[in-house]
């Protein structure tokens, strides 16, 4: 095992090099064209853009400086000779600290202070000192937030800015933030925002070809947001999980050029053994300072994570927790697709452009999910807007739950209104939903859908962040009327490239199965026996028992619905009258063709575990009992759908980064939607 830390190796990692071979002028010469490739999509910063983020920052760190001094002359009555001292200061991490920061992008920022400055003057006096600046537009504070944060644009420039306060009397100047002395006595928040740039510096520190990596890096995080996989919150991978992907190939190709990094890093994840954890260096055997680290053999729920990529700072996490049955199932289909392209490129039949295509997702999909948050006042809009994209992962994971769903794809991005008479302040996420290969059967997913608002509701007022002109809408539709929601410029797009894509037979998500075949049979480029023989020992467990505990069933691969067989009816129901039942009419459409097999459970889950009835929750908090299914379904799908009635009900849904629903008689009446489906 290669140890980074001893200072013997030079190679730092869980594992030995796979190769250490030189790059030949072939892999030069693409690199070289991959890096032209990459500029028209604007990845690198002119110098003045780069010098305008410099001057920002200096700003941003003299008001940190500034506010640190007043805030002692407040509390200590020291004199103004020793003022100066206390010192303060701003650090960067993410992209930026990375230096893989694309054109506009924010920059993520910390201030550090001494012990006797506290988070509670940070999020006022520190706020208030920072709104009375001129440069500074559409500012807000979180500060209930996992990690508290205060955003604003300075200049024109998007700053997220967390705080930690240290126990030291002073900050020096030339602080190191990878020391782990400094976490001793810090509460748990200043912990989590140190993590950020704990975990920048000591990525940096684990690769040993650092223009190389951030060549990588830029490449893969352009691939992923064009192919719609860029989302922590929402699931999927955020900036610092790919960041660590892409050093783990560093490690395992040290000498390699950024063309060929490419190439092994789509061979390396579409062969990775998931849920073996991606590790940049060993865990640490000893926790002195008593955090909470990620650690199956000592976490049962760790057993559980889909997608485990543990950062390398201590304490040690997994980045990656958000990641469900289906976004691990869309991402691991991108890496074979990845991997394909890179091989045609090798081969001299393609070129690094075909890499970058974007996400025909609304071509992909024969029915679609759309999620509409709105609300009237602009400062509303941007707490609700944050708010509700950070809770659709629980609507995911309630669609994912049903039986007869095989596959529930969100899209990251965001759509705006599409006219003047949809409002100002709004926004539409979109939800691409695959079924199972049913008989004929009546789908209700009112459940789903209402348990998600249930609990995003009631979150918001236990956080006091509800406002009386916050909406939150959610629809069913097919894809001939996406039309209505969405541009047509961009459907017509997604058709475009689903067209060339069903030219390719290598390509596309239901030719998957072929592909992955067809890529094992390419040249020694694509599956040389010495990587296939490593990367077994690259995917490195903490513990065999663990492993095994934690397995998880071959993931899911969309597939396409055939035909447009399927209608469905949302209606708003009408308000409930003592003795009186809320009726839903059901639409009969047309049949449903859908390929695969039902979708796995990952098992001894502890959603699984739970077995409360399912119930339909009515405003005055009363239980209804579960309507029966109708009778053109078959005795094994009755049996289906009553293993899925047993599941927890919306005030239960797992949610760990947020407090605990409210109880009954919340103030306000939520809206009930009938979303029903049949199948014949």
């Amino acid at each position: 095992m290669a140890q980074g830390s001893s200072g013997q190796n030079p190679y730092p990692g869980v594992t030995s090099p796979i190769s250490l071979a030189e790059p030949k002028a072939f892999d030069l010469e693409l690199s070289l064209k991959l890096e032209e490739t990459l500029r028209p999509f604007g990845v690198f910063e002119s110098e003045e853009e780069l010098a305008h983020r410099m001057e920002v920052l200096l700003k941003i760190n003299n008001l940190v400086r500034e506010w640190i001094k007043d805030v002692s002359r407040q509390k200590n009555n020291i004199p103004e000779n020793k003022i100066d001292t206390f010192g303060g200061k701003v650090f960067t991490f993410g992209s930026y600290r990375l230096g893989v920061h694309t054109k506009g992008a924010d920059i993520d920022t910390l201030c550090v202070a001494p012990r006797h400055v506290e988070r509670s003057d940070f999020f006022a006096s520190f706020y208030e000192l920072v709104k009375q600046q001129v440069e500074v537009k559409d500012l807000r504070a979180v500060e209930e937030a996992f990690v508290p944060v205060i955003k604003m644009t300075f200049d024109g420039i998007e700053l997220d800015m967390l705080f930690a306060r240290l126990a030291l009397p002073t900050i020096p100047e030339d602080i190191d933030l990878r020391e782990e002395n400094l976490l001793k006595n810090l509460d748990e928040k200043s912990v989590r925002s140190l993590n950020g740039c704990r975990v920048t510096d000591e990525i940096l520190y684990l690769v040993s070809n650092k223009e190389n990596f951030r060549m990588t890096l830029r490449a893969i995080k352009l691939w992923a947001k064009k192919k719609g996989i860029y989302s922590n919150v929402l699931g999927y991978l955020g900036g610092v999980s790919w960041a660590m992907l892409v050093a783990r190939v560093c490690q395992l190709y040290p000498k390699a050029a950024p063309a060929t990094l490419v190439h092994k890093f789509f061979l390396v994840f579409s062969k990775w053994d998931w849920p073996n954890p991606v590790l940049l260096k060993p865990l640490d055997t000893e926790n002195k300072l008593g955090f909470p680290i990620w650690d199956p053999r000592v976490n049962p729920s760790d057993r559980f994570h889909l997608f485990p990529i543990i950062t390398p700072a201590y304490p040690q996490q997994n980045s990656t927790y958000n990641v469900t049955n289906s976004t691990r199932a869309i991402m691991n289909d991108e890496f074979h697709e990845g991997l394909a392209v890179v091989t045609k490129i090798y081969e001299g039949k393609a070129d690094w452009s075909e890499l970058f295509t974007p996400s025909n997702f609304f071509q992909k999909y024969k029915h679609y999910i759309v999620l509409v948050a709105r609300a009237e006042e602009e400062e509303h809009y941007l707490e609700w807007h944050g708010y509700v994209e950070s809770k659709i992962r629980l609507l995911v994971g309630n669609l994912e739950r049903n039986p007869f769903i095989k596959l529930a794809h969100i899209m990251p991005e965001s759509f705006g209104p599409l006219n003047e008479t949809e409002g100002k302040f709004m926004c539409k996420w979109f939800i691409g939903l695959v079924f199972n290969n049913t008989p004929s059967a009546n789908i209700d997913l009112t459940f789903d859908i209402q348990s998600f608002s249930d609990v995003v509701h009631k979150q918001a007022i236990h956080l006091k962040l509800f406002k009386d002109d916050m909406k939150l809408e959610v629809t069913y539709v097919k894809r001939k009327q996406l039309e209505q929601y969405v541009a047509r410029e961009i459907i017509e797009r997604a058709g475009k490239i689903a067209r060339k894509e069903k030219k390719d037979p290598t390509r596309g998500s239901s030719t998957s199965n072929l592909r992955r075949s067809s890529t094992e049979k390419t040249s020694g480029l694509a599956t040389s026996k010495s990587d296939t023989d490593l990367l077994k020992q690259a995917s490195v467990t903490t513990d065999d028992d663990t492993s095994q505990e934690s397995q998880t069933p071959s993931s899911l691969t969309p597939q396409k619905a055939e035909g447009e067989n399927m209608q469905c009816e949302t209606t708003p129901a009408t308000p409930k009258v003592d003795g009186e039942k809320e009726s839903n009419s059901t639409v009969e459409g047309e049949d449903l063709e859908a390929g695969g097999e039902g979708r796995a459970k990952r098992p001894a889950s502890p959603i699984e575990q739970t077995t409360p009835k399912r119930s339909k929750i009515e405003e005055d908090g009363r239980e209804e009992a579960p309507k029966q299914v109708d009778d053109k379904v078959t005795t094994d799908k009755v049996a289906s759908v009553n293993k899925h009635v047993n599941r927890l009900p919306s005030n239960d849904l797992p949610d760990i980064t947020s407090p605990q629903p409210m109880s009954q008689g919340v103030p306000f009446q939520l809206i009930k939607n009938s979303i029903k489906l049949k199948l014949k």
